[in-house]
């Protein structure tokens, strides 16, 4: 049979020996001590693989043939209410059969507390099978974990600190029905005038004279909106001004509102209304709807103005998410066209043998594979880092070893996730529009039509550079962090150029040595950004070291003045830092295991170039574009 996990090398080097599982499996089965847990790392993998290999065999034989009729039939409103078509109403009902909601819940609330980084592989293949229906299914665990952990930040999770386990938890009743697959979530943002840009909210949460809160509003483009639970970000804090703190994120709040309540007559009534379901180019196996919240009764999840912070918490997880389904969906777009391409004769062979086609069909495997060490790289962290911190906040009996131990690897961990996790998100839906659209060339007038999957696939992946942050919200947060980080401490960054630069000479492998050059250039790029980026306040620091430019920066400093030139290149910078992070990701695999040093070959002679041309772009370029604004921006204050 046809299973999405054994048909893939590449997929299964991470669950055979590419994946610190021991790691992963200590810290989620409390080092082997839980009640009805794994005893060991060796029963845990085995476990987690027979897992895989269950999803990889339903994804393949149950989901993707039927890709098609998801996709044309789509998911429509009657009555108010959302309508799945048939086809995903059995596939749902057989998700439920293999108690795939509830993979990384706690066991005592009905889950196999299985590790998050299980369920995201899972997620690339049902992604591979169908984007759509595996986006609708990530609105199901993924939310039941997340109410689990808003109730542990809150602070309204008790566990037996003897045991590990769970004694109560806030939203148990949410997290069962999720977990028994009879109802979801969905996290609600999005605002007509209010995208990116979270500060423009204005979905309101008021609080009655008896404490009861209320929210009003509407919200769209919710994917999964349809679902039984919302996660709301509405505004609680009235702004004295627009200069008032609470004008912006700080005046945020995060609420749980359920869709329905019971009447006097004991009827359930919707107090969310579902205003449509848009019509979209893609994704149609996925609800996306508009909300109407007209004082609908909310749960206030924290503390007020705590919204900003309880959201971070979902999109982080929800990037890493997505990037696993851009992976799928490119391992599925290479598939066809590779498959095709040797099926397909013209002048005389196969067109895998023609030259342009063949290249094509390299690059996009090896990209395909970049995505993988990227997202499984950010998933592993961002596991390690929430777990340990977990750890630190349930078990008040650890020792003071122990939790200077957990402390350690939380902060290590999570600043791995971050820096990786907007490089992910990124360079995963780039690419994914670039492989499927690829696919389509490679099929010719054929990938055109509808009676070929490459045109399905171009249309799911559009969205992916656009949802869940837009690409360049990811580059701008990948450029600030790493502006920040040299601003915050010079003297690291010093540290960090003079070991590439030292690597580039001394290190033995001659691969090590051209990762090390890679770095420089991309330290280069940074520090050539850094001297533009403030203008004028840069010019007394050019003949300074560079550890006494904290002090002088952070005078009078107005980010998004001070930024722009940064701002202008930072997609560009984004992509450099890519090439980058997977160029240290192969050479880390390769000095393990031997056979990956072929990848890391692959991809430092395509990134070599690549990046030599990024690092000339930003330092050759946009000064005169950045005039323009700035003339622009003055003529506009002028006039008002």
């Amino acid at each position: 049979m046809a299973n999405f996990l054994t048909d893939n090398e590449d997929l299964l080097y991470y669950v055979e020996k590419g994946f610190d599982w021991d790691a992963i499996a200590s810290v989620t089965e409390r080092d082997f001590t839980l009640e009805g847990g794994h005893a060991n790392a060796e029963e845990a993998k085995a476990f987690y693989r027979s897992v895989l290999e269950m999803v990889g065999e339903f994804a393949a034989e149950e989901i993707a043939p039927y890709a098609a009729e998801i996709d044309r039939k789509g998911v429509h409103l009657e009555d108010g209410e959302v309508v799945m078509n048939d086809r995903l109403v059995r596939i749902f009902d057989r998700i439920r059969e293999l108690d795939l909601h509830g993979l990384a819940v706690p066991r005592e609330l009905g889950g196999m507390n299985a590790p998050v980084s299980l369920y995201f592989m899972n997620s690339e293949m049902l992604a591979r099978a169908d984007v759509s229906t595996m986006a609708h299914h990530g609105f199901h665990g993924g939310m039941a974990m997340a109410a689990l952990y808003f109730s542990i930040l809150e602070g309204s999770t008790r566990v037996d600190p003897r045991k590990g386990t769970i004694v109560e938890t806030r939203f148990r009743d949410m997290i069962e029905e999720i977990v028994r697959g009879e109802a979801w979530g969905c996290m609600d943002i999005t605002e007509p005038d209010a995208g990116s840009d979270m500060g423009a909210l204005r979905c309101v949460g008021e609080q009655d004279e008896h404490g009861n809160w209320f929210v009003s509003g509407e919200k769209i483009f919710i994917t999964s909106g349809h679902g039984k639970w919302h996660f709301v970000i509405a505004r609680t804090e009235k702004a004295a001004g627009p200069d008032d703190l609470a004008a912006g994120l700080r005046g945020l709040s995060m609420f749980l509102v359920p869709t329905y309540r019971e009447n006097e007559k004991g009827e359930r009534e919707r107090v969310v209304t579902l205003s449509r379901v848009e019509e979209k180019l893609g994704h149609h196996g996925s609800a996306t709807c508009g909300l109407v919240f007209d004082r609908a009764p909310a749960y206030l999840i924290g503390r007020r103005g705590e919204g900003f912070k309880y959201m971070l918490v979902l999109m982080n997880n929800a990037r890493i998410g997505v990037g696993f389904e851009c992976l799928g969906i490119s391992e599925a777009a290479y598939r066809l066209a590779k498959q095709y391409a040797s099926e397909r004769r013209s002048m005389g062979k196969p067109i895998e043998r023609h030259e342009m086609i063949a290249a094509y069909l390299d690059e996009m495997e090896l990209d395909v594979r970049s995505i993988r060490a990227l997202a499984v790289t950010a998933a592993y962290h961002e596991e390690l880092a929430q777990k340990h911190d977990l750890r630190l906040r349930l078990d008040p009996d650890l020792g003071e070893q122990a939790r200077a131990h957990h402390q350690t690897e939380a902060k290590k961990h999570k600043a791995a996730a971050r820096r990786l996790t907007p490089l992910l998100k990124y360079y995963a839906a780039e690419k994914a529009v670039e492989i499927c659209r690829l696919a389509l060339q490679i099929h010719g007038g054929n990938g055109y039509i509808t009676e070929y999957a490459p045109e399905r696939l171009l249309r799911d992946a559009l969205v992916m550079p656009i949802y869940e942050g837009t690409s360049q919200i990811q580059s701008l947060m990948a450029m600030k962090d790493t502006m920040g980080a040299i601003l915050k401490n010079p003297q690291e960054f010093v540290k960090r150029s003079a070991q590439a630069r030292w690597r580039t000479v001394s290190a033995r492998d001659p691969l090590e040595k051209r990762v090390a050059r890679l770095q420089l250039l991309g330290q280069n790029a940074q520090q050539h950004l850094l001297l533009r980026t403030a203008g004028d306040k840069m010019k007394g620091l050019r003949d300074r070291p560079i550890s006494d430019w904290t002090e002088q920066l952070t005078r009078s400093w107005d980010p998004k003045r001070d930024f722009a030139f940064a701002m202008l290149h930072a997609e560009r910078l984004t992509r450099l830092l890519t090439d980058i992070a997977i160029a240290e990701i192969f050479l880390d695999q390769s000095q393990l295991h031997p056979e990956r040093r072929e990848l890391l070959e692959r991809h430092l002679e395509r990134a070599e170039p690549r990046c030599k041309m990024l690092y000339e772009e930003i330092s050759t370029r946009g000064q005169r574009l950045i005039e323009e604004l700035a003339r622009s921006e003055a003529e506009s204050g002028a006039a008002s």
